[in-house]
């Protein structure tokens, strides 16, 4: 498996030109759109920074959205602390033996977009698990998180995406710290993709919905 960039999270809506306001209703995604009406998760979006974790069968390795991405120093001190020397690599061998495994998750704290509303420090949560050329299940990546003694961003609730629009449009605080909710991340309740091969995703940030 080769190391690849996380994929790009696209809005629920199409965003109009002059207004730069969503049309609610008018999908950017087909797929999303023919199965607005079915089951899907939602998980909180947290306001930081995209991290991969990469283990390549013999070391750990860290990156941010892309390959030349600076990490914080604040950050980076956290992600060795949680997966970085001997014991930590003993630990990926043990549960991964060669097998090639990115964890994906935000890095957040202070000093990294609304950072300190949060916590104290730097933190890191995972939300994703790619594994053999395949996203994980929700029970694969809380079952991972649990074993790496990390936090895992929790499955709010399930519904239709509307049930989601109608929740971010409370403004809602974070389920972390005093932070005010940025949004929610959304997927059908099985992995699926649309016709181009991308993963059906969508984000539903709050000031995307508030009155201007």
């Amino acid at each position: 498996m080769e190391l690849i960039e996380y994929n790009k999270i696209e809005t629920v809506y199409e965003r109009n030109c002059q207004t730069k306001k969503l049309n609610e209703g008018q999908f950017r995604d087909e797929t999303v759109e023919f199965l607005k009406d079915n089951i899907w998760e939602f998980t909180e979006k947290i306001d930081g920074t995209n991290i991969r974790i990469f283990w390549d069968g013999h070391k750990v390795n860290y990156y941010g959205r892309t390959n030349n991405s600076q990490i914080p120093v604040m950050l980076m001190n956290r992600l060795i602390e949680l997966f970085g020397g001997n014991v930590n690599e003993e630990m990926f061998e043990q549960k991964f033996g060669e097998t090639p495994v990115m964890l994906v998750g935000e890095g957040f704290g202070e000093k990294i977009q609304n950072g300190g509303n949060y916590i104290k420090g730097n933190d890191f949560i995972l939300f994703d698990v790619f594994i053999g050329e395949n996203w994980q299940p929700r029970s694969v990546v809380n079952e991972i998180a649990e074993y790496f003694n990390i936090m895992s961003v929790p499955v709010l609730f399930e519904g239709n995406l509307q049930k989601g629009i109608d929740y971010v449009k409370t403004k809602p605080k974070s389920t972390i710290g005093t932070a005010n909710m940025e949004g929610l991340v959304a997927r059908p309740k099985k992995e699926l993709r649309n016709r181009m091969g991308h993963r059906v995703i969508v984000k539903i940030k709050v000031c995307d919905f508030e009155e201007k």
